[in-house]
């Protein structure tokens, strides 16, 4: 017995120290990709060299200044940088946008693949390549030979892959291309449009709904004059097309880059006069949103160009920078919501199914064959096919087959599917302007995505929708909202309205301008940029901030960055709750009735506040979106999983009976008829009951930042066992879906309130003391786990606090965590 327990301890330790040492082993291998900043680097031979060295100051925070003989020079040192710190996240954007990510993640992601494929974004790019500016084609050719060098010395050093995610996911790294960046621009404009999904949404809503007339309380129009009356999607064609369809969805995926509207893109920012400023010189405030990942999407970094010093936010893989400063200039985007999309339903020959109907007559469709190869699964050969109006798709997106008649299918028409597409030569003009004027004229040459592009230099300000914008014929059948008829001449495109055309504001009078991905202009159609915007609530708290103080300063802008009260909440519950407030009877502890009392108590003095501290915030966002699904589920049935997020003016138009829209608060599969004030009740009961469920009984005890905690996940090991603990970044946040501190809420799963959608980067610039502008990002500089710059910023970030913006060389050099150089051979 003896000998057993001892053979049996033996053992133990045995496999105790084999643990250690694998553990070791394993972080051994994962470290040796981690960078050292503090070297001198001579470029391996086989790749093309800087024509002097290339010097990268990395600040406190691993901000990389980088300094060069040439501009070239400079972009070279940028690729290097960018590839030193993110080069996974490069990779797997990079084969995103190829439609190759199932060479390494196997069948998950072949839907994926497919679509991409589909779109052919990628041999867009490469054909973009050839329209660049000399200045534009010079600085992707360093820029690329500036990656390479970095993926030569992995090689030449035996540096860990570059990344763990290397190891996990062996695959070979082919050499970085100036395509690859354009391609990276256009993987951008895919992950901010959302007009089609939009439109996709609209025909099915359109096709469910028992009264069609309601459609218009349900997706509502951004507050102003409306637009004349449309047909119903049925009505556009002669097919039926069955209430409730659905199809195939294209699974969730975190490598997706394919969002629904209410994740397809938002920003804020907004700039002031020096009238306006306390020190007399321009401001601007700019945080532009995307999804969360983790290492977030977007890189700081400064860079010493001829023209002179740029700082500010850049993406892994794109030579610019897409918000930020030189001396001179300040810019930040927020998306534009520029309709540049459009569905076509395209008529099949009954006789020949390679052809389909134009206004000329039948025609053949373009074709290609193309081959996915799958890890672990035999390849996939596609056959692309394009029409006149763009590529087709398959029915299985967004639920694009169930607003298809038989004999038909769907293709996409949209401004970034050019292969003469000169945005990268755009954003470059951008960093080397050095006025407004210099900047609105550079901004001719964007193509997609279309954004707001906020100005300020020295003296001026101004707000430009730049993109191009898609010329409609009046007698557009849809007007671009749903799907329409493909082989009707006035549906199709008609080239592009002029750069002149699209919105612009110089200098306005009252010395304020911005944007909070709001309506800004109320043109007729055609003229009118879009049916539908991202805000229609932010914009109200931003208007009452600004207009608060005579002049603002850093610090004002920075508070209005981070302003956490929400105009919604505070109109929604007058309405909701107008006939519930203090009218309960005495009601015993323990019971419904005292619940509800409890919870409207707390609601009724609370001001609105999206505090993470609060228990408020996660009782009424758990409320409204209650209610919501009381009034339309009866309505339009499983369709309603769809509308995941509140629509304050719906609600409004409902409670506010606006052309009889307190008609949805009555259920039409019951006798009686309910009221508003029925619903309101029940949706409160139904709120605490799953608030109960979820975090206990104690409402007083809650905190909305337990439930809106912001998911910095990885892409593609956020869902490992045990690993996840170390590659996802969780933390809690104030702030909701209509803040002026956005956090987009998911809201699907368990956790509806998860924060998934914000600013990944956050920026004040001050043009009366440029050095004192400030930036901050949500994670960190670094995409290695191991690595204490991977999420160094992400507190900083949580706590609302920036880190110096400046560009000023002694500052960077004084507390240098080290300075690498790049010595040509």
């Amino acid at each position: 017995m003896v000998r057993v327990i001892q053979w049996l301890l033996r053992i133990a330790g045995g496999l105790i120290i084999l643990a250690v040492a694998g553990i070791a082993l394993v972080y051994w291998f994962a470290s040796r990709s981690l960078p050292d900043y503090d070297r001198v680097v001579t470029i391996p031979e086989g790749v093309a060299q800087p024509a002097a060295a290339v010097e990268i100051v990395r600040d406190n925070a691993n901000v990389p200044h980088i300094f060069g003989a040439s501009d070239a020079d400079v972009f070279y040192g940028l690729g290097y940088a960018h590839a030193q710190d993110r080069l996974w996240q490069m990779m797997t954007m990079r084969r995103t946008v190829q439609g190759r990510l199932s060479e390494i993640f196997g069948p998950r992601t072949l839907p994926i693949d497919t679509l991409i494929r589909r779109l052919d974004l990628y041999t867009l790019a490469q054909r973009s390549v050839e329209v660049q500016d000399t200045r534009t084609a010079a600085a992707l050719v360093a820029y690329a030979n500036g990656v390479n060098a970095r993926l030569a010395e992995i090689n030449e050093g035996a540096l860990g892959r570059g990344a763990p995610e290397m190891f996990l996911f062996n695959a070979p790294v082919a050499p970085w291309q100036p395509a690859d960046s354009i391609a990276m621009i256009k993987l951008m404009a895919l992950q901010l449009s959302g007009h089609m999904a939009a439109e996709i949404k609209r025909a099915r809503t359109s096709l469910a709904l028992p009264d069609p007339a309601r459609l218009v309380d349900i997706l509502p129009d951004a507050p102003g004059s409306g637009v004349a009356a449309l047909p119903s999607y049925a009505n556009l064609f002669e097919a039926d097309l069955p209430r409730f369809a659905m199809t195939g969805e294209m699974p969730a995926d975190r490598l997706s880059p394919f969002h629904s509207f209410e994740m397809a893109g938002a920003s804020n920012a907004w700039a002031a006069a020096g009238q306006r400023s306390a020190n007399g010189g321009t401001l601007l405030a700019s945080d532009p949103h995307l999804g969360f990942s983790a290492p977030t999407i977007w890189y700081l970094a400064r860079m010493e160009l001829s023209a002179g010093g740029v700082i500010g936010g850049t993406i892994p893989g794109i030579p610019i920078v897409l918000s930020g400063r030189s001396e001179d200039l300040g810019w930040g985007i927020t998306s534009s919501y520029l309709d540049d999309q459009d569905l076509f339903i395209e008529q099949l020959n009954p006789d020949n199914p390679e052809e389909y109907l134009t206004p000329e007559g039948y025609k053949t469709f373009e074709t290609r064959p193309s081959i996915v190869n799958i890890k672990g699964a035999p390849p996939v050969t596609l056959t692309l096919r394009w029409t006149e109006n763009g590529p087709v798709l398959p029915g299985s997106h967004a639920n694009l087959g169930s607003i298809t008649p038989p004999g038909h299918v769907a293709s996409l028409a949209w401004t970034a599917l050019t292969p003469a597409d000169t945005t990268m030569s755009a954003g470059l003009a951008l960093m080397y302007a050095s006025t407004v004027q210099e900047a609105l004229t550079a901004g001719e040459g964007f193509i997609a995505p279309s954004q707001n592009l906020t100005l300020v230099d020295g003296v001026q300000i101004a707000l430009k929708t730049i993109g191009l914008a898609p010329r409609r014929d009046a007698q557009h059948q849809s007007q671009g909202r749903i799907p329409s008829p493909g082989w009707i001449a006035s549906n199709r495109w008609q080239g592009a309205l002029p750069y002149d055309s699209n919105p612009e504001f110089v200098n306005p009078q009252g010395g304020i301008l911005g944007n909070t991905n709001n309506k800004i202009v109320n043109r007729p159609f055609p003229l009118n940029v879009s049916h539908v915007w991202g805000d229609s609530q932010r914009v109200q708290r931003w208007q009452r901030l600004m207009q608060m103080r005579e002049v603002h300063t850093r610090d004002s802008f920075i508070e209005a960055q981070l302003d956490t009260v929400s105009v919604t909440a505070q109109s929604l519950l007058s309405l909701v709750a107008a006939d519930l407030w203090f009218t309960g009877s005495a009601a015993p502890e323990g019971t419904r009735t005292r619940q509800r009392q409890r919870a409207l108590d707390l609601l009724a003095n609370w001001n609105g506040e999206m505090n993470e501290h609060l228990p408020e915030p996660l009782i009424y966002a758990a409320w409204l979106r209650a209610l919501q699904d009381r009034l339309i589920r009866d309505d339009i049935g499983p369709l309603a999983d769809e509308f995941t997020h509140v629509e304050p003016l719906f609600i409004e138009r409902v409670y506010r009976d606006v052309d009889g829209a307190s008609a949805w608060c009555d259920v039409i599969q019951s006798a009686p008829v309910e009221t508003c004030t029925d619903m309101a009740r029940l949706a409160l009961d139904d709120a605490l009951i799953w608030i109960e469920e979820r975090y206990g009984p104690q409402i007083e005890a809650l905190r909305w930042g337990d439930a809106h905690q912001a998911t910095h996940d990885h892409p593609a090991l956020g869902e490992v066992p045990l690993l996840r603990y170390f590659v996802n970044i969780r933390q809690s946040t104030s702030g909701g879906d209509q803040t002026l501190l956005r956090g987009r809420t998911s809201g699907k799963g368990n956790d509806p309130f998860l924060n998934v959608h914000g600013a990944g980067y956050r920026g004040v610039y001050d043009f009366a003391d440029p050095d004192s502008s400030v930036f901050v990002t949500s994670t960190g500089q670094s995409g290695h786990f191991l690595s204490r710059h991977y999420d160094d910023l992400g507190e900083l970030w949580r706590r609302g606090e920036y880190i110096p913006m400046s560009l000023d060389e002694d500052l960077a050099r004084a507390a240098a965590v080290g300075v690498t150089v790049l010595q040509p051979r």
